[in-house]
């Protein structure tokens, strides 16, 4: 998989004055630095015949009356073959009836499209509505800033949760400071400073705070109201400045002119930040619930602002529990009071500063620009699935069974040292203790657990599985123990062949998924200290295991060159081994059958894939297409390699004992070949696959227990292998993962021209 190279942002930029071109252009300036090679790009609306002197990020411009603009755009995007596009979503930024020009540009894409939507309305028109449910259709993911956001989506529009993400509105990552020396630099020395900045119209009830301000004074007699910005731009091009001089003639009225101050300005960031850093309180005193996002509500709760506000659904969220101060709505007097209150309480004032500052510090835009990305890669890759076209709705085969990712029997086979090899029956066998090679699998499976629409592992239990693997390495050896025992002691100075490369396949997956940006740092290390081992290894599963952690490692990896190297080496060892075995009616990698076996297909179609070698991919579904004729029975379920059979040479595969890891490993294996060549009989195959767990198998058994997420290890001739041990389980879950990734991408796959042509190589 190669990482993503290019991304295109559409929406408002500056220096057009609306917060969504603030919004925008703080956004692609964070995806921007979040890696030197990444090239983002901003396709900019222009509004009602406007021009603006625009910077180098923006590739195009869009009128937004003119339909031929946006069809000229799709063009424009998809010529550049951009990864994704992540479109600014507001109606009053597209033309049309309720923004519908935009649907000419999304209809015509050829990549993933993620919708960051700055407004959720409760209530909209058919119209709108019409709009909306297109947009979300049209939309790998949908990006909303609060809660609220996500409970709206669903309540209002039907939107299914797991296409849903709430990732918050960035913020500076601005130091915390006292505001004396910004006070004494803008010119308010010796006052107690109340702020509100953004573009000004009515809907921001600055009338309200302007009625406050004389209680204010009763008890804070220096105090000061700034209003920081220009009128908005629509306001001005219909009703030019009334409503500011209104504003003006009411705090005349009130004979406060001494305490307000009018500063007309659209100003940039670095000034904007030392106007909010002189502040003593931040008041958001808006007129209607209806605000999903608020951006300067965002900046001054970062910078560590006590915030007092109306109960807007944005303010609710984000100051709930006590983290700021909610009035009324249109409430002068509520207003006025709290104001009054934190003015003249300096520690009440300084906790709800520090507070403020310190939970703020997830919405950097680094962080937020990590999100981004985060939700790019998976709308484009999905887990192992790549969306590279949308050609319309497909219907995946669904079971209740699959529909819930149930964690207990797997946490229940874990303790304080990592997860138990065995089971008897459901209870954890403690004679037989750990290896290695189930905790690679469970750091594996936390990493599957990433992915959107799942719910993490926790920190303590990812953390348990990476602590194992690196207890696991053997420094003096250079390579990984596998078995220790329940007194924690190794019964080995170095493990297997395999069990060394499936944790490099753990590592190289954790170094690119893992939550934690630690983490990731500690894999990719131990990873390339583990990696020259596998040159000397002869084994083809542990060569296949370990290209399948050089696919993860080398996409964040992309300086180390014998990383690189040895990725070809190993891959050029598979096709040599496919090469001196393979026949007519045997095209395989051996002179026998094992187990894992789709594993060595997958790790040569992602080496292909990520190095656009299309002898690899071929030699891959190649390989994946015959193994599929010995694991498929005549009746047309799944049928997995049977142990009994392990060594035969050049002899059909005996039927039993039948084990998860086959299923698992054939499925994510499928899923695998689908994304390369875009032909849905892979998706139906990997969905019969997963059938096998469920009871769709020779003995008609069900091997899991939905309620709990255990599974039998395995069918007998006979009957189920009624104990539950830690690979069952793992693989299992790995399986279900997959599955649910797969049920997620509402699309279907036309493989871009090159790797049709690889394909058919």
């Amino acid at each position: 998989m190669t990482p993503l190279r290019r991304i295109a942002v559409i929406g408002n930029s500056l220096p057009r004055r609306c917060g969504i071109a603030t919004f925008t252009t703080d956004l692609e300036r964070a995806l921007s630095s979040s890696r030197p090679d990444l090239e983002v790009s901003i396709v900019a609306m222009n509004d009602h015949g406007q021009a603006y002197d625009y910077p180098a990020s923006v590739a195009l411009q869009i009128k937004d009356d003119t339909i031929e603009d946006y069809v000229r755009a799709a063009a424009f995007l998809n010529a550049g073959r951009f990864d994704v596009v992540c479109l600014q979503h507001e109606f009053g930024i597209f033309g049309g009836e309720a923004g519908g020009h935009i649907l000419e540009l999304l209809s015509r894409l050829s990549m993933p499209v993620i919708t960051t939507l700055h407004t959720v309305l409760a209530k909209p028109t058919a119209a709108q509505r019409a709009v909306m449910e297109r947009i979300v259709d049209a939309s790998s993911k949908i990006i909303v800033m609060a809660n609220k956001g996500r409970e709206m989506l669903r309540s209002v529009y039907r939107v299914p949760d797991t296409k849903i993400e709430v990732i918050a509105h960035g913020i500076p990552d601005f130091p915390f400071v006292e505001p004396d020396a910004a006070k004494a630099k803008l010119g308010f020395s010796d006052r107690s400073v109340i702020l509100t900045f953004g573009l000004l119209s009515p809907s921001k009830g600055i009338e309200v705070m302007i009625d406050a301000m004389p209680l204010i004074l009763e008890r804070r007699a220096d105090a000061v109201y700034v209003v920081l910005g220009a009128t908005h731009p629509n306001l001005v091009r219909d009703q030019g400045e009334a409503y500011r001089e209104s504003l003006m003639t009411r705090v005349r009225e009130l004979g406060v002119e001494n305490h307000v101050v009018f500063l007309d300005q659209f100003v940039d960031q670095a000034t904007l930040l030392e106007f909010i850093s002189m502040s003593d309180v931040y008041v958001t005193p808006y007129l209607n619930e209806a605000q999903m996002t608020s951006g300067t509500l965002a900046y001054s709760f970062g910078l560590g602002k006590p915030v007092v506000s109306t109960p807007y659904w944005h303010a609710l969220e984000l100051l709930d529990d006590g983290r700021g101060v909610i009035v009324p709505f249109g409430n002068a007097v509520a207003i006025g009071k709290e104001i009054a209150q934190l003015l003249t309480n300096a520690p009440r004032r300084q906790a709800m500063r520090e507070r403020a500052y310190s939970i703020s510090r997830s919405m950097t835009w680094e962080r937020t620009a990590e999100s981004y990305m985060a939700t790019f890669e998976h709308a484009r890759h999905g887990d192992w699935l790549k969306v590279v076209a949308r050609t319309g709705p497909v219907a995946i085969a669904h079971s209740p069974a699959a529909s819930d990712m149930q964690l207990d029997h797997f946490f229940s086979m874990c303790d304080d040292t990592g997860l138990f090899q065995h089971a008897v029956h459901s209870v954890p066998d403690r004679a037989h203790g750990y290896c290695v090679d189930d905790n690679a699998r469970a750091l594996l499976l936390a990493c599957a657990l990433n992915n959107p629409g799942e719910t993490r592992l926790s920190e303590v239990l990812t953390a348990r599985f990476a602590a194992f693997v690196q207890h696991a390495w053997n420094p003096d050896t250079k390579r990984f123990r596998n078995f220790m025992g329940f007194n924690r002691t190794w019964l080995e100075d170095r493990g297997s062949e395999d069990s060394h490369g499936r944790t490099l396949w753990a590592l190289g997956e954790c170094a690119r998924r893992d939550a934690s940006p630690s983490r990731r740092r500690w894999a990719a290390a131990l990873f390339a200290e583990a990696l020259p081992a596998v040159e000397a290894f002869s084994s083809p599963r542990a060569l296949a295991f370990t290209l399948l952690g050089l696919d993860g490692y080398c996409a964040v990896a992309r300086d180390d060159a014998h990383a690189r190297e040895i990725r070809h080496f190993l891959a050029d060892r598979l096709m040599a081994g496919l090469a001196s075995v393979e026949t007519l009616d045997w095209t395989w990698f051996e002179e026998g059958m094992a187990y894992d076996n789709a594993r060595l297909p997958q790790a040569l179609m992602l080496t292909g894939m990520a190095t656009q070698n299309p002898v690899y991919l071929a030699a891959g579904l190649r390989s994946l297409r015959w193994l599929m004729t010995q694991q498929t029975a005549s009746t047309g379920h799944f049928r997995p390699i049977g142990t009994a059979g392990f060594g035969e040479l050049r002899q059909p595969p005996r039927a039993f004992d039948q084990q998860p890891v086959e299923a698992a490993a054939t499925i994510a294996a499928c899923l695998t070949a689908w994304r390369a060549e875009g032909d849905a009989e892979w998706k139906a195959i990997a969905n019969n696959v997963f059938a096998w767990f469920l009871g769709r198998n020779d003995l008609s058994i069900a091997l899991v227990d939905p309620e709990t997420g255990s599974c039998r290890d395995g069918l007998h001739p006979d009957r189920a292998n009624e104990n539950r041990g830690g690979e069952s389980v793992v693989s299992y879950l790995l399986g279900l993962a997959d599955i649910r990734q797969l049920a997620r991408v509402n699309v279907s796959v036309t493989p871009p021209v090159a790797l049709r042509a690889i394909g058919a190589a």
